[in-house]
């Protein structure tokens, strides 16, 4: 290393400094591109993992995640926006359902269980409107 590389340039600063900058720079617009739509993905259902079924009735539907074994369901409605009674329910076979039911704008859920390979029962509630499935992602 020269003695000049590390002394400062006549207007203070040092000469790699822009090449930091650059740096810095290229890796904020990377992770702002990659970012926001890892967080739309995953904050839209609150669920992990692919989507593996849609399961529409007439005023909503429930959507299905499967991630590692673990099944991860929730229902969104047709009409987001206003408050109205909404469940959600995952049973993996031979076990006990797990409900989230309350009063939701948006979204009723997560609810996940360990299905390992299981098949699971799924099922939902908008309104008046409500679907159950059978035995599915056996």
């Amino acid at each position: 290393m020269h003695r000049d590389d590390a002394r400062p340039s006549p207007g203070g600063r040092r000469r790699r400094a822009p090449v930091l900058g650059a740096a810095v720079l290229t890796a904020a617009v990377l992770l702002g591109l990659l970012a926001p739509a890892t967080a739309v993905a995953a904050g839209t259902s609150g669920c992990p993992g692919h989507l593996a079924r849609t399961v529409p009735f007439a005023t909503g539907s429930v959507r299905v995640y499967k991630r590692d074994g673990y099944v991860c369901a929730v229902t969104v409605p047709r009409h987001p926006g206003t408050r109205r009674t909404m469940s959600v329910s995952v049973q993996a076979r031979g076990n006990r359902a797990v409900v989230d039911r309350g009063r939701y704008a948006y979204r009723a859920g997560p609810v996940r269980v360990h299905a390992g390979h299981r098949c699971v029962r799924v099922g939902g509630t908008v309104g008046t409107g409500s679907t159950t499935t059978g035995w599915i992602l056996c």
